[in-house]
């Protein structure tokens, strides 16, 4: 017994010293053994002078070698995994309930580190509100695999309605297109990874655009998870839900994903690995104005965002800028003053007018005036600007629209003519630019042109974020994007009725502008943000249907954001569904609980009926019962009891898998059944 008591002494002085690092504890005080063993393998040196502070810990764990101390990586390491260190009540209870593969637990087990620890696991990333932190649980690829396979089974949806302008509706049919495809609006409100692998079975390949602005990981924004290995829970929870997004593309689908510099580098790795090097572009964003923010306690400024850009397969490409210009832009005044004399141009008798003929300035436009001396046979000549005009008007000049005017060479036959530029030589240059193949538009057939303008890679959208608060009439406290942002990626990588999809969808940014602009859309999100939610923000949108009105008309639709560039009058619908959930009753009995006799036969109900934690036991042993029993005896024991049996449950709110649809024990009703089949289709019960 005094040897146990020596080494338990010993194991709380190694507790208390290690607690003093706030890395190593999580926000219910207890210490966090993986982060402590990720430090020693690094030999962090801030975990090292603790060890090095206490005489005892310091013998233990170093070893002197010619007066200097030599840590014992091995021997703290072993001593820190083994499962009696951090043996009180609380943790043997969940020992016992852990599964455990060479005396080693899969909590200890779990962190596969390849590139990062979690690598190949799979966090589910559960959070409902966005305060929350949660001790998030990791499905191991490997030893965890059937797990994952039920985690990413279809869900059966349910709380169905359709919102149009006549308001809320029940929903009474999936609309398709010839080919099979859903053609609806959806907004699909749960776990976004769960939702992702839901979508697959009908739309797998089917998204042409895909734009996420995810949690940054910047310990204040919505990925709050409780996790010392923060960052390696972020591209862990990034990870798996790319992989799925990547099948949900079409061959020349493209993804967007924004972020800030305190996490971007690491992910553009992460979607070079998964995209499988697809690489298209970066695009910077300002998102603030300069003076406005600084960083807290330095001295610049975080003014860019980016956002990656990668295609699904060398088949995608973004559409280059379509820009119209006239000739409007020309602007001169012609004033007649000298003679002309007849000559021969282009198989036609002409006039040229001598030098000083006709004097041209820059004033007021008079392109008819030019028309109409060219259609009399009069061709401008002998001076600099008279020579312009004569080829001007014979279509030899042609404008890019920034103010640079190149020459023009015919090519072709009179069907089909094309011409050749040949652009403005550079100091040292030795001939200019070429470019072929572009169509001949005369002066005398319209007076306007298309030009596709190349694609920029920096967008100054500082007073747009600066103003988008309002928008929608919907509000986010930090993170909500101006819908011009949208419409500009939206507009590079679509065209009307192809499908965009946001799993990150906030207060539904990406939704409001996709439907402004006439794309089809699937929002995902699991945060609740309620007057503020993006069902609110596009029921907004659509506005209400004039009730007094011979035509169709619609008012109270969203004003703001993009409405006028893109003319929006309101009107369209879309559809709303949720995951339908399980473990939820028995949390809500654990809550309700009184006493621990209660949760006891709350534990046995749970251990039977509900789907457990990939690591729990479904059996009881006696002596987690018996620790149990103390945990309950101990301050606020009550608390600690509900809290270790909540963990039981999956912690992610489990949902009901479409396989058990027709299972009594999850109570489906007859009308979710049908609108289930509607919306799988041939999957249904597959």
């Amino acid at each position: 017994m005094q040897g146990n008591s020596m080494a338990k002494s010993f194991s709380e002085k190694l507790i208390e010293i290690l607690k003093t690092d706030s890395r190593f504890v999580d926000d219910e005080g207890e210490l966090i053994k993986a982060a402590v063993i990720d430090r020693a393998w690094k030999i962090d040196r801030d975990l090292v002078k603790l060890l090095l502070a206490k005489p005892d810990i310091k013998k233990k764990f170093f070893d002197e070698i010619e007066g200097h101390w030599i840590f014992n990586i091995n021997t703290f390491i072993e001593y820190i995994s083994d499962k009696n260190f951090l043996a009180n009540s609380y943790t043997r209870f969940r020992n016992k309930i852990g599964l455990n593969i060479d005396g080693k637990f899969m909590r200890e087990r779990g962190e596969v580190s390849l590139v990062w620890p979690y690598k190949d696991c799979v966090l589910e990333g559960g959070q409902t509100k966005e305060e929350e932190k949660r001790k998030e649980i990791f499905f191991n690829e490997i030893l965890a695999q059937d797990e994952i396979d039920r985690l990413f089974d279809p869900k059966v949806l349910t709380n169905w309605k359709r919102y149009s302008p006549d308001g809320e509706q029940k929903v009474t049919e999936i609309k398709r297109d010839e080919k099979g495809i859903i053609r609806e609006n959806l907004i699909i409100k749960g776990n976004n990874l769960l939702a992702l692998h839901t979508l697959k079975t009908q739309f797998r390949g089917k998204v042409k655009m895909i734009y996420i602005d995810p949690p940054y990981n910047t310990g204040s924004d919505s990925f709050g998870y409780n996790d010392n290995f923060n960052h390696s829970s972020w591209l862990t929870f990034m990870k798996n839900r790319l992989e799925v997004a990547r099948e949900l593309l079409s061959e020349e689908g493209l993804l967007f994903v924004q972020c800030d510099d305190n996490e971007q580098a690491h992910l553009k790795v992460l979607l070079d690995e998964v995209f499988r090097n697809n690489y298209l572009y970066t695009l910077f964003v300002q998102v603030r104005y300069e003076g406005k923010t600084l960083v807290e306690d330095m001295d610049f400024q975080k003014l860019i965002e980016t956002i990656h850009v990668y295609r699904k397969t060398q088949l995608a490409n973004l559409k280059k800028e379509e820009v119209e210009y006239d000739f409007d832009k020309f602007i001169w005044t012609i004033t007649e003053t000298g003679e002309s004399e007849i000559t021969e141009l282009g198989g036609k008798k002409v006039e040229l007018l001598k030098k000083d003929k006709y004097r041209i300035e820059k004033g007021d436009p008079n392109k008819n005036k030019l028309k109409e001396i060219w259609a009399s046979g009069k061709v401008l000549d002998g001076n600099s600007s008279g020579r312009f005009f004569r080829d001007y008007l014979q279509g030899r000049y042609k404008h890019d629209g920034h103010g640079v005017l190149y020459k023009v060479y015919d090519i072709g036959d009179d069907q089909y003519p094309f011409r050749y530029f040949t652009g403005p030589k550079k100091d040292g240059a030795t001939k200019g630019k070429y470019y072929q193949g572009v169509p001949i538009i005369r002066l005398d057939d319209t007076t306007k042109q298309k030009k596709c303008l190349p694609i920029v890679n920096f967008y100054d959208l500082a007073d747009y974020f600066g103003n988008c608060r309002h928008e929608g009439g919907v509000e986010l406290r930090s993170g909500k994007k101006p819908e011009e942002l949208l419409r500009r990626m939206i507009e590079l990588s679509t065209k009307t009725g192809d499908i965009v999809l946001d799993f990150n969808l906030g207060t539904g940014t990406t939704c409001a502008v996709a439907h402004k602009m006439g794309r089809q859309y699937i929002g995902i999100e699991q945060l609740d943000y309620g007057e503020n939610d993006s069902v609110v923000r596009l029921q907004n949108v659509i506005g209400k249907r004039k009730k007094d009105s011979l035509i169709v008309e619609y008012k109270d639709y969203d004003k703001t954001g993009i409405s006028k560039s893109v003319n929006w009058q309101g009107g369209g619908d879309f559809i709303y569904c949720e995951l339908m959930k399980y473990n939820e009753t028995y949390i809500d009995k654990i809550q309700y609980a009184e006493s621990s006799n209660d949760l006891l036969k709350i534990w046995k109900d749970i251990a039977e009926n509900s789907f457990l934690n990939w690591y729990v036991n479904p059996e009881i042993p006696e002596e987690a019962v018996t620790n149990f029993i103390e945990i309950g005896k101990s301050e606020n024991g009550l608390e600690k009891q509900k809290k270790l049996l909540a963990e039981l449950l999956n912690k992610n709110q489990l949902y009901v898998n479409l396989s058990e649809i027709d299972d009594v024990d999850f109570a489906v009703s007859k009308e979710d059944r049908k609108l289930n089949r509607l919306f799988y289709g041939e999957s249904y019960n597959g």
